[in-house]
């Protein structure tokens, strides 16, 4: 198997400062790495890979994006206050597929989150689908996150995972 490590440094570097700007509330600037049709995805069963006919906890489009966006800094959701500080930490970063127009890569994400003095922590296996893009690098066309632990409710969260 030959590795393209110049892909793969462009790639992770990337998805490390997705993170980065999810965790410092970037959220503007996060908005900007989605390609209009890009499609952000945290199902509930990671085993079911039909997410347009599931439930998911989040399927949001680029309308959808935004509007969580909105409530996230606006404090409209009761979740928002306190914020949560959040550090995640990205990994094991591998190209599965790089057909010359797409690239798809999975990463293990470990985030840790303090808020009202209690620590929790979320452990997901994340599969990027990325597009080129002549004046960034690359776009986000998909994101899903599959949580190890998604039997877990998600309630309350005051950020994007």
């Amino acid at each position: 198997m030959k590795i393209d490590l110049n892909l793969l440094n462009e790639v992770t570097a990337f998805i490390w400062a997705e993170a980065d700007m999810l965790d410092h509330y970037e959220h503007a600037e996060w908005l900007k790495l989605w390609n209009e049709t890009g499609v952000y995805i945290i199902p509930i069963d990671p085993a079911l890979t039909d997410y347009e006919n599931n439930l998911n906890y989040a399927y949001d489009n680029h309308h959808m994006r935004q509007l969580r966006v909105n409530r996230l800094d606006n404090g409209e959701a009761i979740s928002t206050s306190p914020k949560a500080n959040t550090v995640r930490s990205v990994s094991r970063v591998r190209i599965v597929k790089d057909d010359g127009d797409e690239i798809i890569l999975r990463c293990a994400q470990n985030l840790r989150e303090f808020r009202k003095e209690s620590l929790k922590h979320y452990t997901a296996d994340v599969t990027f689908h990325l597009i080129r893009d002549a004046e960034q690098g690359f776009k986000i066309n998909r994101k899903i996150i599959n949580l190890v632990n998604s039997t877990d409710t998600l309630a309350g969260i005051s950020y994007i995972l």
